[in-house]
């Protein structure tokens, strides 16, 4: 009995040793693999925000490369506005630089939840043949109802009408909050202006918005997901303000005077 006890304890332990071998392997072999998928998903995401794919496409990594070739990934300060010349920006991680208290500081006061924001930031410019730009996608992130959502907002070449909004990583429930992946949803943020003059104006509203002309700063809230919804808003105000993105944009619009209001040229920001 005493025997039978000591093998069956031996050999399940042999089998967890081998299991946990072959999982730690697994990990590990399969580590490259599953960088390189998160990163082509995250360039999908750019593309569909940016207009240059559509969410039903069946892209494979050729195809994801050859439309990202007129996208320039540039590396800026969000303090000061500024491109940023000595980052890589293929290597540049900014969850774990706002990780960092060395590369980050802690966030003001915000309504997206956000503790700590990286100094620096990785931003997309599409440039047409001529270099001129087309637009901007700008990586957002704020808290939902269940999770943090991860996602991009693109710009036109003018800075203030949007392009497109996707998110590419959240944990909303399926069928509510989990709507911000519906392509009918996304396809009615396209031609909203993000800026009133100097004021950060878009939002997501309870019920029923107008169409893009009649109503541009206001989109169509999510059925039974208000929360999610307010997140939304709150994320794009956040990234959009003066905590966010609103130095890179104004120093993007002085090298092209007519993309933004003369107020938001001059004035120098939002306070």
């Amino acid at each position: 009995m005493q025997g039978s006890v000591r093998y069956n304890l031996m050999f399940a332990a042999v089998v967890c040793v081998v299991c946990a071998v072959m999982v730690s392997g697994a990990a590990v072999s399969l580590r490259d693999r599953q960088a390189a998928n998160r990163l082509l998903e995250k360039q999908k995401n750019v593309l569909m925000a940016a207009g240059l794919a559509v969410a039903d496409e069946r892209l494979s990594s050729e195809d994801v490369a050859t439309r990202f070739e007129p996208v320039r990934q540039v590396v800026i300060d969000l303090r000061t506005g500024d491109e940023v010349a000595d980052v890589d920006a293929a290597a540049f991680d900014e969850r774990a630089a706002a990780a960092d208290p060395n590369t980050s500081e802690v966030a003001p006061t915000n309504s997206s939840g956000l503790s700590r924001l990286a100094h620096h930031a990785l931003v997309y410019e599409v440039q047409d043949d001529s270099g001129a730009l087309e637009s901007v996608i700008l990586p957002v992130r704020g808290l939902g109802l269940w999770s943090t959502l991860y996602g991009f907002v693109a710009l036109d070449a003018d800075l203030v009408t949007v392009v497109g909004l996707t998110f590419y990583e959240h944990g909303e429930t399926p069928g509510l909050g989990g709507e911000v992946d519906n392509p009918n949803w996304k396809a009615l943020w396209k031609g909203r202006k993000a800026f009133d003059g100097d004021e950060v104006r878009i939002q997501v509203v309870r019920g029923r918005a107008g169409t893009a002309a009649e109503d541009p700063y206001r989109v169509d809230g999510l059925a039974g997901a208000t929360i999610t919804s307010r997140g939304v808003t709150n994320l794009l105000r956040f990234w959009l303000g003066e905590h966010g993105f609103d130095k890179y944009l104004e120093r993007r619009a002085a090298r092209r005077p007519l993309a933004r209001s003369p107020q938001r040229l001059s004035d120098g920001g939002r306070g």
